[in-house]
């Protein structure tokens, strides 16, 4: 029986993923860390089979144990956290070539932005697209001061120092959409942010001149890629060794995963224009901010909003045969104000409302 061990079961990445896995393999053997008995109930509401250890990422000798146990190990929890990451390596490690460990780690396409970031430039455009495949060689070489490249580094080094014992597999994903299927958070950030920062202004915003890209993926795609890698995992592995194949683990494991990509200054229009046509902002006007302005909303909502994250999943394509298959971000626009509207506690007509027009 393939036996899993996953962190941040109850995040929004994590949550949804394991809602995928579970959903398509009741029989696995799955494992969570959670952080109390809170937590934990939560999971095993919807998942009574799950098996439980309590802790956080800094329980290092938890993870560790975890880790020699499983066959697979999904760590959904937090991209930048060394410790964890290293006693889940260490742990997978101490398995014998006869019965490697498989390691998925979620990072994230912000390891793309430190360019914008070091040259300090935002909202303008970029022509630097990375992709995993043929150019892979650039992204396992990024910087050092890249965001999430220290914990990437960690990752990397297990797949290729103990690679007879240890397949790694990086999950990068772009900027997430659409409501998540998990037992707790199931709202993402980069999206809802800028449709909930629209509401609190009462208009329209950008970074600069709002011409960056991202790639975006819906959270139901991302976990059908995280499904399929489990799957290859749960088979041994296989597909590494076909002749002339791209490699699925090690070095070259590095997985972007988008459906698209998207001009932030144009999604800032799209959530501006339902906004003000449901009567919550007074005009469809999208407005300029600065960096520091931008950082106010949220944090480091200036490279989130106006950095260039641009990226393709050739590997997730070619090697897993996976495709996208949920509905776009211009589609779930809608959606996703309403329930920013709903948070906020707002009705259509706020605006007028607001204004003393009505």
């Amino acid at each position: 029986m393939t036996k899993i061990f996953a962190t941040g079961a109850t995040g929004y990445i994590g949550g949804d993923a394991l809602y995928a896995i579970v959903n398509a393999h009741p029989d696995y053997d799955i494992t969570c860390l959670v952080r109390n008995s809170d937590k934990g109930a939560l999971v095993v509401k919807d998942y009574p089979k799950i098996k439980l250890v309590y802790g956080d990422l800094d329980s290092t000798e938890l993870l560790e144990e975890e880790a020699k146990k499983a066959d697979i190990v999904c760590h959904f929890a937090h991209a930048d956290h060394k410790a964890s990451a290293t006693s889940i390596a260490k742990g997978l490690a101490a398995h014998e070539a006869a019965r490697p460990g498989f390691f998925i780690h979620t990072s994230g396409t912000g390891i793309l932005l430190f360019e914008d970031i070091k040259s300090g430039t935002y909202g303008e455009a970029s022509d630097k697209v990375y992709d995993d495949l043929e150019h892979v060689s650039e992204v396992v070489s990024l910087p050092d001061d890249a965001p999430h490249r220290n914990v990437d580094k960690i990752v990397l080094e297990a797949g290729t120092k103990y690679s007879d014992r240890v397949r790694t597999a990086i999950v990068c994903p772009p900027a997430i959409y659409g409501p998540g299927r998990g037992c707790a958070k199931v709202r993402s950030h980069q999206i809802p942010q800028l449709a909930r920062s629209t509401l609190e202004l009462g208009y329209g915003f950008k970074v600069g001149e709002g011409k960056t890209r991202w790639g975006v993926v819906n959270v139901h795609d991302l976990s059908n890629l995280y499904l399929k890698l489990v799957e290859e995992a749960a088979a041994g592995g296989t597909t590494a060794e076909w002749p002339g194949k791209p490699a699925v683990w090690g070095a070259e494991g590095y997985y972007f995963c988008e459906s698209g990509e998207i001009v932030w200054g144009e999604v800032s229009q799209w959530i501006a224009t339902e906004a003000h046509k449901q009567g919550l902002i007074e005009t469809d006007e999208v407005r300029s901010l600065s960096k520091e302005e931008a950082d106010k909303l949220t944090p480091w909502g200036s490279a989130l909003w106006g950095a260039n994250s641009r990226a393709r999943a050739k590997r997730a394509r070619e090697v897993l045969k996976w495709e996208p298959k949920a509905p776009s971000l211009r589609e779930v626009i809608k959606p996703t104000l309403e329930l920013e509207v709903k948070s906020l506690g707002l009705e259509p007509g706020h605006a007028k409302r607001a204004a003393g027009e009505v």
